[in-house]
């Protein structure tokens, strides 16, 4: 079975991060043939990386904070990722950024789309999303989704963001379908490697 992880990359009270998780969670669930799961940042508050030794140096020892430890199995048994972050100041946030650096090995040759929100979409969070992703031998593909920052305002309004959500359903099902396509590559490559 395929693993799609959706990763919540919000831990802000009140976030409008975790709407945009399960509007996109629920439309991947709607796949057939493969396994969904939320990780959601609050459930993993990792301290701030801060060990002796980089995730990617060779031979380095196991972290130890064992919600890292859960965090690395969770990367490790998924196939494939939707990232979905808020933009604040030109980019991710501190804790994405985060809980993305604790790992090195377990990301790579899967692939990865992004669902952003914010100023412009969350596209500046989302570039750098993407060159992080490259650096982590991770394959960004080229769609992504763009929720308007009206989606936004109307969440913190305290009104339905459903109409925003829908609007963006052809958007999110092309994303959706490069990224089945592509982690089902890198799938079949990493196992006959």
């Amino acid at each position: 079975m395929t693993v799609i992880s959706v990763i919540v990359g919000s831990v802000r009270q009140g976030r409008f991060s975790e709407k945009s998780a399960r509007w996109i969670l629920d439309r991947l669930q709607q796949r057939a043939g493969i396994e969904v799961r939320l990780l959601d940042l609050a459930d993993y508050p990792m301290p701030f990386f801060d060990a002796a030794l980089p995730p990617g140096m060779p031979g380095r020892p196991a972290y130890g904070p064992e919600v890292v430890k859960r965090w690395t199995q969770a990367i490790a048994a998924s196939d494939g990722f939707v990232i979905v972050t808020p933009e604040y100041n030109y980019a991710p946030p501190a804790v994405l950024k985060n809980a993305i650096d604790w790992v090195y090995q377990e990301w790579h040759r899967k692939a990865v789309t992004f669902v952003g929100h914010g100023g412009v979409g969350g596209s500046r969070a989302i570039q750098q999303l993407r060159e992080i992703a490259v650096e982590l031998h991770l394959a960004p593909i080229r769609h992504a989704v763009h929720i308007p920052i009206a989606a936004v305002y109307a969440h913190f309004q305290g009104k339905d963001v459903s109409p925003h959500l829908t609007e963006l359903d052809g958007v999110a099902n092309q994303a959706i379908d490069d990224l089945l396509w592509w982690t089902k590559a890198l799938k079949t490559a990493r196992e006959n490697a």
